[in-house]
């Protein structure tokens, strides 16, 4: 979030209900880099995080291709992230995969990235109430640029996998 400074809220005797706040963030994250972990990094700033993993199945149906790794190595993987406060498969399917956890949480802030962001999350996020977020792609510094996207376009990984 642009124009946020975090050191003065944290400063501030609201910053306890600042990171009351339930953040909510969805995604593969089969091919986990240092882009998703700043991702996490920077949507826990707005409070607690919680990670909703797409299954297996998900992965199959929305980009055509086997996972590189499994439902259970990518949730291993995800919750021992400092910034994770909970991360979960997602019991649903399709695009909102993650709707009947989001129902569940129901958190006060979802958080995508411009990859991510979809006009489906935008009007359930509307229809529970959530405050929805769009996160611009930061590095963090001294690290390169990194999004799955980017490292197909840059044929650094095979398209299908």
């Amino acid at each position: 979030m642009a124009g946020v400074d975090f050191q003065k809220v944290f400063k501030t005797s609201s910053f306890i209900l600042y990171m009351k706040n339930k953040v909510f963030v969805s995604g593969c994250f089969d091919l986990l880099h240092s882009g998703h972990v700043r991702f996490f990094e920077e949507a826990s700033q707005f409070g607690e995080l919680y990670v909703a993993i797409g299954s297996d199945k998900t992965v199959r149906e929305l980009k055509e291709r086997e996972t590189i790794n499994t439902e259970a190595e990518r949730l291993y993987i995800v919750n021992a992230i400092k910034f994770v406060k909970k991360a979960f498969i997602s019991s649903g399917s399709g695009m909102l995969d993650f709707e009947p956890e989001l129902r569940k949480i129901v958190p006060s802030i979802f958080v995508v990235n411009e990859d991510g962001d979809k006009i489906e999350k935008r009007r359930l996020c509307e229809e529970l109430g959530i405050k929805y977020y769009v996160l611009k792609r930061t590095p963090k510094d001294g690290l390169p640029m990194r999004s799955t996207t980017l490292l197909r376009k840059q044929n650094l990984i095979k398209k299908e996998i």
